[in-house]
């Protein structure tokens, strides 16, 4: 059977998701990752087909022409140290040790916000993300930006030279790997996220390099030289020549694990968000109790004013997830105008949302009825919160994956009988994800998910969500969710030495106290949601004032024990 061709032409542009990022630029190699296009070349193998590489020609380029949107060319910032707690230099000083000890001589980044965070620096070209496009390449004494020189500040070029980063432009960035490559680099490249383009231009810039040196060598010397092992197919980093090095980014983990100006950042920020979100949950019970008509989309609008007014707001963080009924069930619903749901207090209304502040990203998830719930909605809210509970009072060792937490937050859900065909439970959703500190709502490498094979261990400075749900389908949906970050925890027994760790909350707004039934709790989980109300009270009161503050008063008042 003659094999088949297939031709991918993807667009340029960009797609953003709260579930993350989704690139394309310049074509196909560009569009996927190297990890990523080996899999779908190895899918495409299996039904007898072929994929093929386009290097001179994108053929949607050729049907937009000149209708194509320019790319986004807005100014870059420097991120402030008080924020970033680390200065680049320092940053870029410890990330040459990791090389050098991985016998490295370069890395490429290519994760934006790796970018931003290595260099201390915010944009703005992607939505709800403070990143810009660029590459940065680090070796052993250098650095270099590939960026849009337009988007670069004075500040922004004094901050870079300080650091010791060049600015090369962002198109310059395949000719520098070939230059790599015919230097003899040993490069560091995490294939799972640089793009196929970039892993390509290095490998066959190689291979031009073994082959000249095959050509050029009469005899053969010893000891082996780097193109003897790599005809044996075991390269080694001790020889002379290029190689590649493909492994997770060691900033991933660096990012992940945030100092105390990150985390202190983090604290501030989520209680101006409180305090924003007291005011607008304020306005909306009393629109709601006036009978006026407020639809989805309207919510989210409305969310957005008030967020905007406190200090350092910058964006919102994703898309508002304003659904109310039936639309709170789809996981990942996005209101549209003129189609969208009207809030009233017949059903249940979930919140999904979050903001970009100049210090800290938020993200939270509230389920409110403006009437009365029936029994059912308060059994599955109340399971739901046990879940939520569950997480959020976790003690474990050290080098404990999320994964094996995750059961906590689903047990509960256990207990209910509502099981059907159309019920999606919390287990087809993770439970909890990484977030950036003034950067990207999710991020990694650490989640709490039901998935067994995410064992990146949680680490102190590590931020997670902790949002266990229940949805039903055609009904409603309910989810809770906070933020909290990983800390050590004094226990009275060590056993062996060994330290445990626990959860330091960052959300600071109330559940609502009339979705609980006190009596599927224990006095322990009463206790729990009078002291977190109390924490509230005590941290976002003196940001309000007036009906926010009759608000929060409200419904901070502590459930009776039994």
């Amino acid at each position: 059977m003659r094999m088949h061709e297939i031709h991918l032409y993807p667009p340029k542009g960009i797609q953003t998701r709260k579930s993350g990022l989704f690139l394309q630029f310049q074509g196909e190699q560009f569009l996927f990752s190297s990890d990523a296009a080996e899999e779908l070349k190895e899918a495409i193998s299996r039904q007898n087909h072929e994929l093929v590489c386009l290097y001179d020609i994108n053929l949607v380029d050729e049907v937009w022409k000149e209708s194509r949107p320019m790319p986004p060319s807005n100014p870059i910032r420097v991120h402030d140290i008080k924020y970033a707690g680390v200065d680049a230099t320092s940053k870029l000083s410890s990330l040459r040790c990791v090389l050098t000890e991985a016998g490295t001589t370069a890395i490429v980044i290519s994760m934006l916000d790796e970018v931003a965070w290595l260099l201390n620096l915010r944009g703005s070209d992607v939505p709800h993300s403070p990143v810009m496009y660029a590459y940065l390449i680090v070796d052993t004494s250098n650095a270099k930006l590939f960026i849009d020189n337009s988007k670069i500040t004075n500040e922004v070029m004094d901050h870079l030279k300080k650091s010791g980063v060049e600015v090369r432009p962002y198109e310059a960035i395949l000719p520098e790997i070939e230059s790599l490559a015919t230097q003899g680099a040993k490069l560091w490249l995490d294939s799972s996220t640089v793009n196929a383009a970039i892993v390509n231009i290095f490998k066959s810039a190689c291979d031009i390099y073994y082959e000249g040196l095959k050509s050029q060598r009469k005899t053969k010397t010893k000891p082996e030289t780097s193109l003897d092992m790599l005809e044996k197919g075991k390269p080694d980093f001790q020889f002379e020549g290029p190689a590649g090095l493909y492994k997770v980014s060691p900033i991933t983990l660096a990012k992940a694990v945030k100092n105390d100006a990150e985390l202190e950042g983090m604290r501030n920020s989520h209680l101006r968000d409180a305090a924003a979100l007291a005011e607008f949950w304020a306005w909306l019970e009393e629109e709601i109790n006036k009978n006026v008509k407020v639809t989805e989309v309207e919510v989210a609008d409305r969310l957005l004013q008030f967020r905007s007014k406190q200090a350092g707001f910058m964006d919102t963080s994703f898309d508002t997830i304003s659904g109310y009924g039936a639309n709170g069930a789809i996981i990942h619903y996005s209101p549209e105008a003129g189609s969208c749901s009207a809030v009233d207090d017949k059903n249940l209304f979930l919140l999904d949302s979050g903001a970009q502040y100049v210090d800290g990203t938020t993200d939270i998830t509230r389920t409110v009825h403006f009437g009365e719930p029936n029994p059912r909605h308060k059994e599955c809210f109340t399971r739901v919160l046990q879940g939520h509970i569950a997480l959020d009072q976790a003690i474990f060792p050290k080098s404990t994956p999320g994964f094996v937490l995750d059961v906590l937050a689903r047990s509960p859900l256990g207990r209910l009988d509502l099981i059907t065909d159309t019920v999606i439970l919390v287990n087809q959703k993770r439970t909890g994800h990484g977030v950036g500190a003034a950067l990207n709502v999710h991020e990694g490498p650490q989640s709490i998910s039901f998935r067994f094979g995410n064992m990146t261990a949680l680490q102190k400075g590590m931020i997670v969500s902790n949002e266990p749900g229940y949805y039903e389908d055609h009904s409603f949906g309910i989810r809770i969710e906070n933020l909290l970050c990983v800390k050590e925890v004094d226990t009275p027994n060590c056993f062996g030495g060994i330290v445990y760790l626990g959860f330091e909350k960052l959300t600071f707004v109330p559940i609502q106290r009339k979705l609980v039934d006190t009596s599927l709790l224990s006095s322990s989980e009463i206790n729990w949601l009078n002291d977190y109300h109390l924490q509230v009270w005590e941290k976002v009161s003196p940001l309000l004032e007036g009906s926010a503050l009759q608000w929060l008063g409200e419904n901070t008042r502590p459930l009776p024990e039994h």
